[in-house]
């Protein structure tokens, strides 16, 4: 069963490099992982003067690039209604983990990140977000992880998700509620 779970934050706060850690670490552990990364900017993979631009630009609704090791759906919105979560999870390929960066308004299980030099705390009201990884101690109701100890990021969402039990050294884990 693919699980999935997301990293959520302000822009800034370490979600990608997070994410890109933890893609290493389950890979090393056996599991299959893709990723999904929101982003509020626009975004074009195309440019002027390639054939896939040109597609796009006779009105293509979708254009579909393929090469000789990957492969990239370019598909147009035009009205600005982008394609909710689980259709998007509904064009993944089967896996063992999906790590879905941003939707942090979403009911997705989530890691939400802070740091300090942030202008504003998180709002952790969310009931999703099941912990918070900062570089300084919040005021929170959830467990907390210091957002520079990936291996016990690692370890908490391998046992949140896979029920991995976890290594021998837990007791050492920097995992506290905050006060």
């Amino acid at each position: 069963m693919m699980q999935v779970f997301g990293i959520s934050g302000f822009s800034g706060s370490g979600k990608t490099t997070l994410i890109t850690q933890l893609v290493g670490r389950f890979r090393d552990d056996g599991y299959t992982v893709s990723a999904i990364k929101h982003t509020h900017h626009g975004f074009d993979l195309d440019r002027p003067g390639k054939d896939s631009y040109r597609l796009r630009s006779a009105g293509c609704g979708e254009v579909l690039l393929v090469g000789d090791q990957r492969l990239a759906l370019m598909q147009e919105y035009p009205d600005g209604t982008q394609p909710a979560l689980p259709q998007l999870l509904a064009k993944l390929a089967p896996c063992d983990l999906v790590l879905v960066e941003g939707y942090k308004d979403s009911e997705l299980p989530q890691l939400r990140l802070h740091r300090s030099c942030q202008p504003q705390l998180p709002d952790l009201a969310n009931p999703a977000i099941v912990a918070v990884a900062s570089d300084i101690r919040l005021d929170c109701a959830q467990p907390w992880l210091p957002l520079s100890d990936v291996t016990a990021i690692h370890r908490f969402l391998q046992h949140y998700l896979f029920g991995a039990k976890p290594q021998p050294s837990i007791d050492r884990w920097p995992l506290q509620r905050c006060a």
